[in-house]
């Protein structure tokens, strides 16, 4: 059973040829904004469109096929015309599962830069110390991916750690490959400060949220209260000496953000707005899944923080992702960035849950 529409296929490379002719021919005045956009439609359709067109010749190469295997007048070459049968159905069967698995519905959210919050939880200095070790886990994960990472925010704990930091990842699809991370993460091990060897168990929580557009947060300038204050940390000696980091508290909804990396106030201002529409837009859309009784259907758990996700097993040398409930070894790789293997598993979970999604919306 097919799980594609055909003529929805055809309209997607039809309108890939579109995109081709106005790249090729941007006329007299070069609108970079629409320039940029027309690219990334293309790179969203373009592995779909290719996959489509093999299939679109090879049921051409099944029917001219077909009419041999009809004609019986040359048994050598019915005989011939039977064994490519048996390849064409492979390749048309190997083909079709390519094509269901691209057109099953796509997270909106997937090409959207990300805002990624970690804070330390039960544990103490072992959680921040644990906050910090998941900061550049994240970090040299996303710089593997090509994406770009900045430090929005942080506190630091007195151990060392941190109490809360906030990174910004941008380009290439961040939010198509952190959002499983949303969660309570747990860690087991040994802390550097236990005499006695024992193993204790901390946590943290991370929150990913895709960095919403102006157009989908309407904020009242009159609901913000917006705080200058000296920043402290990583950023040269001027922060120090002025005031550039900002606060911002949305007044009605309680939500306070702040950004205090960047080196000018006005910097800082654009990109804590940036956290505050993420995070209103965040609590809409739980609100209206609360409200109708349920989750989004392509999300891979259900992202709260009061979900425990995954637990780091030191002693063991061993990662439980639970909603997948499924172990991962190289628990040194991992936190140093090695957390493609994962990430590909709930990619692949997301995957069958969607495609059991639409097997039972056929049927």
């Amino acid at each position: 059973m097919m799980m594609f529409n055909l003529d929805r296929l055809e309209t997607l490379s039809n309108r890939f040829d579109e995109i081709e002719t106005e790249l090729a021919n941007p006329g007299e005045t070069f609108d970079q904004v629409r320039f940029t956009a027309l690219v990334k439609e293309r790179s969203s359709i373009e592995a779909t469109v290719r996959t489509y067109r093999d299939y679109r010749d090879l049921l051409a190469a099944i029917e001219a096929n077909d009419k041999l295997l009809a004609d019986r007048s040359d048994p050598e070459l019915h005989e011939l015309a039977e064994d490519e049968a048996k390849t064409l159905r492979e390749r048309r069967k190997t083909l079709e599962a390519e094509l269901t698995e691209l057109m099953l519905p796509r997270d909106p959210n997937d090409g959207k830069d990300v805002f990624v919050e970690i804070r330390a939880g039960a544990g103490g200095d072992e959680a921040s110390l644990f906050a910090a070790e998941l900061a550049r886990m994240y970090a040299r994960y996303a710089e593997t991916m090509k994406m770009k990472v900045e430090v929005l925010s942080q506190s630091e704990s007195e151990a060392g750690g941190f109490k809360e930091i906030v990174l910004g990842i941008r380009e290439s699809e961040p939010y198509r490959f952190f959002k499983y991370e949303s969660g309570v993460h747990r860690v087991q091990r040994v802390p550097v400060t236990e005499s006695q060897g024992r193993v204790h168990t901390s946590t943290a929580t991370v929150a990913v949220l895709p960095e919403a557009e102006d157009v989908e947060v309407e904020i009242n300038p009159k609901d913000l209260q917006i705080d200058t204050f000296k920043a402290s940390g990583a950023g040269g000696q001027h922060v120090n000496k002025t005031e550039s980091a900002i606060r911002i508290t949305h007044v009605p909804s309680g939500v306070i953000v702040s950004c205090s990396e960047e080196r000018s106030q006005l910097q800082n201002r654009e990109r804590a707005m940036g956290m505050l529409r993420s995070v209103l837009l965040d609590r809409k859309r739980r609100e209206a899944e609360e409200a109708v009784g349920s989750l989004r259907k392509s999300q891979v758990g259900t992202g709260d923080r009061s979900e425990k996700i995954r637990t780091y097993n030191f002693p063991q040398d061993r990662i439980t992702d639970h909603r997948i409930n499924e172990n991962f070894g190289n628990i040194p790789g991992v936190m140093n960035g090695d957390l493609g293997r994962i990430v590909a598993r709930l990619q692949q979970d997301e995957k069958s849950r969607l495609l059991a999604g639409e097997m039972a919306a056929v049927s």
